[in-house]
């Protein structure tokens, strides 16, 4: 069985206040083609950008839906952290009938689809993103704290079918995958799951990293997102994955690119050399320039417009900047949870380190806060 793996779509983004919309219109349509060669397309969370996504995000995702119904495409797709699972399950039931499955919003019992080849039936698990309050909710269980308990609980509680072939897909933080710029960060690492909880399944597609990149000996994958969304992702493999799945046990996986329509690019040297239109190289793609002059250039933004009139972000990296930087720098936020970072504010104010039973306190709230706002 031929899947077309795909996550983050993020539809609805912007990037330095720039709207992505086109470049999504053209990265979808490059879909199309792929999905047709595909017996299901996999879309795994982050459908659109926020919750509440902008109408034309909306239109252009229910066009494609539609073309890719009308050309025989069945898809499987969940929501993420991002999406509103109630708006991306609206209609989940007719658009079943069309080949179109959508996870509904987490109630304990995620959506099975059984798809057919020559090898007998694969199960598809639709697993949304999960909170722990919402799995406490859904399943009764007192006992589910963190992220790593939901997800392994919701786990447990699915119909997998043994010596079948089951995949799974999820739109969660895997523990000891790497995170790109453009993403929601969790303070600390508090939505990690291990990847042993995924270990049931054939193979598992991830949604919610950026990052192509691969876990459980390449069983469990997240297909990054097929477009860059920060320009620290600018050297990374962006598109979707082709995985074909054999006889119980055989799973191979290709990278298949999606060449941007504008690609964005981060520019770095003199001011001199960069505005020489001689030079000058990409001068179409969104680009991001690092002046390294020591001295400020003034209307240094118009005039490297002129060269590159999709510049999005200007900077500097002189002596001045790396010396205002090393004076406001602090450790690093993922390295800190919200009750170190807490507990650091604590002793520069109160010239005294924080008593345990504080720290508890400070733990427990640090947790229900960050699982309320997640």
């Amino acid at each position: 069985m031929r899947l077309l793996h795909l996550s983050d779509l993020h539809l609805g983004k912007r990037v330095c206040e720039r709207s992505m919309l086109e470049e999504q219109r053209a990265m979808l349509e490059k879909v199309l083609p792929l999905a047709r060669e595909a017996d299901a397309t996999l879309i795994c969370g982050d459908i659109y950008d926020r919750q509440v996504p902008p109408a034309e995000a909306v239109t252009l995702f229910d066009d494609f839906l539609t073309r890719m119904s009308a050309q025989g495409s069945r898809v499987l797709m969940i929501a993420g952290n991002h999406d509103s699972a109630e708006r991306v399950a609206f209609g989940a039931r007719l658009f079943g009938a069309q080949g179109v499955h959508v996870s509904t919003v987490y109630d304990g019992k995620p959506v099975r689809v059984a798809l057919q080849d020559e090898f007998g039936p694969v199960f598809f698990h639709l697993l949304p993103y999960v909170k722990p309050s919402l799995a406490r909710a859904a399943l009764g269980r007192e006992d589910i704290d963190t992220y790593a308990d939901a997800v392994r609980a919701a786990v447990e509680a699915m119909d997998v079918v043994p010596g079948a072939r089951n995949v799974l897909l999820a739109h969660q933080l895997v523990t000891g995958a790497a995170r790109s710029e453009s993403e929601e960060v969790s303070v600390g690492g508090l939505d990690g799951v291990d990847a042993e909880a995924f270990a049931a399944f054939d193979y598992v597609a991830l949604g919610h990293l950026h990052r192509r990149q691969s876990l459980l000996g390449g069983r469990a994958r997240y297909s990054g997102s097929p477009l860059c969304y920060a320009f620290s992702e600018c050297d990374q493999e962006k598109g979707a994955l082709r995985v074909t799945l054999g006889r119980k046990g055989e799973l191979s996986v290709e990278a298949l690119p999606l060449a941007p329509a504008r690609p964005m690019r981060a520019l770095r040297g003199a001011f001199a050399a960069l505005c020489d239109p001689r030079a000058a190289q990409h001068a179409d793609d969104y680009v991001q320039i690092t002046l390294t002059d020591e001295d400020d250039v003034p209307e240094a933004f118009a005039r490297l417009r002129e060269v590159y009139p999709n510049l999005l972000q200007l900077l500097y990296d002189n002596a001045r900047t790396r010396a205002a930087q090393a004076d406001f720098s602090t450790p690093s936020v993922a390295l800190r949870d919200p009750a170190q970072w807490f507990s650091l504010l604590y002793e520069q104010q109160s010239g005294a380190p924080m008593t345990p039973p504080q720290r508890e306190v400070i733990e427990r709230l640090a947790r229900e806060i960050w699982e309320e706002d997640a």
